[in-house]
């Protein structure tokens, strides 16, 4: 193999560096939310016409969505005269993965599985070593060693969908833990191998940002309200691992986040989908 890092297939889409709130994230969250429920293909005049009521600019949107097009999440494609582009197969299945965990998030029960990721990978591929720890940590793992990580068990089928994308199968191996030993206890150990201190501080800046809101005046008003909400959360389930009670402090905020998304969710996501389709 090369020096350089290989392609990641399917798993370099998985693109969490946007900061929420800019025009790139706003844009990819209503590509994943409406634009694939609705097939996949969009006029540009339309996406403006989104974009601008969330106080996007028209340029601002074109230029995000054009760095979307470089990225291969969509690609041009003209119905009927219309400029437009359709999301990619690779980007479809991107944002099917992100469904799972956005808007079904989920908790380890005490007792539940971890998996462990042992590797140790030759330093002339540091470059793919640096692409995978990037990639494990944004998908909830946390780190016991430089070279052993652990996940939820739930997690094991996207980690190993990283690692066969980075072509490094032959340096992993994996184990299955159904009990941790640790010379601190389950908290304290859990506070080592994850930053819950950061994670605990999405979770508050989320909560103090979005109460759960008050219902919609009409469809555009649901769309301008959930959109910049489910930008900022859907980085929320991909860093917090979800872990059990036992692992967690007793005053733990994603569990009232949680809630919250969920009732924001069932008071304006359909009525907004409403408006878009329109």
């Amino acid at each position: 193999m090369t020096n350089s890092a290989p392609s990641t297939a399917g798993a370099i889409l998985d693109d969490f560096d946007s900061r929420p709130g800019s025009a790139t994230s706003l844009v990819r969250t209503v590509l994943g939310a409406y634009v694939r429920p609705l097939g996949g293909w969009f006029a540009i005049a339309d996406f403006v016409v989104w974009m601008d009521a969330l106080g996007v600019p028209p340029e601002s949107t074109r230029i995000a969505v054009a760095r979307l097009k470089k990225k291969g999440v969509v690609e041009s494609s003209n119905r009927d005269g219309r400029t437009g582009y359709r999301i990619t197969e690779q980007a479809d299945s991107m944002f099917a993965r992100g469904d799972g965990r956005i808007f079904g998030f989920r908790r380890m029960a005490d007792g539940d599985p971890f998996r462990l990721i042992s590797f140790t990978i030759p330093e002339a591929q540091r470059a793919a070593r640096h692409q995978l720890r990037r990639r494990l940590t944004g998908i909830g793992c946390g780190t016991v060693s430089p070279g052993l990580w652990i996940a939820p068990e739930y997690l094991a089928a996207e980690a190993g969908a990283i690692v066969d994308a980075l072509e490094l199968s032959q340096y992993v191996t994996t184990f299955v833990a159904s009990e941790i030993a640790a010379p601190a206890t389950l908290r304290e150990s859990a506070e080592l191998w994850w930053d819950l201190a950061g994670i605990a501080d999405r979770h508050r800046a989320f909560l103090e940002a979005f109460d759960g809101g008050s219902p919609a005046r009409n469809s555009r008003d649901a769309f301008v309200t959930f959109v910049p909400l489910l930008d900022e959360w859907r980085v929320i389930p991909y860093v917090d691992p979800s872990l059990p009670p036992s692992m967690t402090p007793e005053d733990w905020p994603g569990t009232r986040a949680v809630a919250t998304f969920e009732t924001a969710r069932e008071r304006y996501f359909d009525l907004s989908t409403e408006w878009v389709a329109s």
